[in-house]
């Protein structure tokens, strides 16, 4: 389907990210420079994030705000740095042999195997720490709290936690050998994979000054999205080529996790990957051609190979 009024072409998509994703990558490298001592730990934190992500979650950050507004991007690159090495840490911690006990990430070995089990612990829980410290830098402008900064880091911190990536993971691991409904299963990836989705848009739009019916629309926008991620993420998982996901292709199986794909199969997975991608392009509706990369990376999502 997605018979969306899409106006940005794979080939301006793929100029869109590479933009974005330098631009990212160089905050990201000041950030690490200028918040901790060369060694071991730095190696490390460095290690993992500048291992050649997609830039995802920050990308639909910026995303988010442009479609609102023309709005500057010192503040949500911040925004989307943090939630960058958020979403770093989590990949470090998922790898370790306690969790998912995976020896490749994004074609490289993971963090504990390049350094060791201890290393990658503590450059996760580096990593988490200086998102925080990074957000909270820009809570205090003029001398008084900013009420919209603080509110992102309150949207960053419940998707990072407990109530989000966190609890996502620890039903994960609960979750191996055992087949759950796909009430169960949407429940888990919501907080596991969406959470950080959805905060990313939220904080994006919540950043650029959002009217609420706008907030309203990119979030629902960003629920549909991290599902739909998810989805191809299992799909990929079956049939996906281990050499351009640079990760290994087969491990829900071998872990006897339930997957969008055991519970409905491949080709209904497809449909429902593309009915909430027509979902989430009828709620860009509402904004102009500035929405355009958003409605771009939406199909991206469910057509990536990787």
């Amino acid at each position: 389907m997605m018979d969306s009024e899409n106006n940005i072409s794979p080939l301006e998509l793929k100029h869109y990210l590479e933009v974005k994703r330098v631009e990212i990558d160089s905050k990201l490298e000041q950030y690490l420079n200028n918040n901790t001592f060369p060694g071991r730990l730095l190696d490390a934190m460095r290690y993992a994030v500048m291992a050649g992500g997609k830039r995802l979650r920050p990308v639909l950050c910026l995303a988010a705000a442009e479609a609102v507004s023309d709005a500057g991007e010192d503040e949500l690159l911040a925004a989307g740095c943090a939630i960058e090495f958020i979403h770093t840490y989590s990949l470090i911690h998922d790898d370790l042999p306690a969790m998912d006990d995976d020896v490749l990430r994004r074609g490289k070995s993971t963090c504990h195997v390049a350094f060791d089990e201890a290393t990658a612990i503590l450059a996760g829980d580096a990593l988490l720490t200086l998102a925080f410290e990074i957000l909270s830098e820009d809570t205090m402008r003029n001398g008084h709290r900013d009420a919209k900064t603080h509110q992102a880091i309150k949207i960053i911190s419940r998707a990072a936690g407990p109530r989000g990536m966190v609890e996502g993971q620890m039903q994960d691991i609960l979750a191996e050998g055992k087949t759950l409904s796909l009430e169960m299963l949407e429940r888990l990836h919501a907080l596991k994979t969406g959470a950080l989705i959805r905060a990313s848009v939220e904080t994006g739009a919540l950043l650029a000054g959002a009217n609420e019916r706008q907030y309203q629309h990119l979030k629902e926008y960003a629920q549909l999205l991290g599902v739909a991620f998810q989805v191809a993420d299992d799909l990929l998982n079956i049939e996906g080529d281990p050499v351009v996901m640079g990760k290994s292709a087969g491990t829900d199986a071998d872990k006897k996790k339930s997957t969008y794909p055991s519970l409905l199969g491949m080709e209904a997975s497809r449909v429902k990957a593309s009915h909430l991608i027509d979902r989430a392009l009828q709620l860009l509706d509402i904004f102009d051609k500035k929405a355009d990369p958003l409605r771009a990376i939406a199909a991206y999502v469910i057509q990536r190979d990787r």
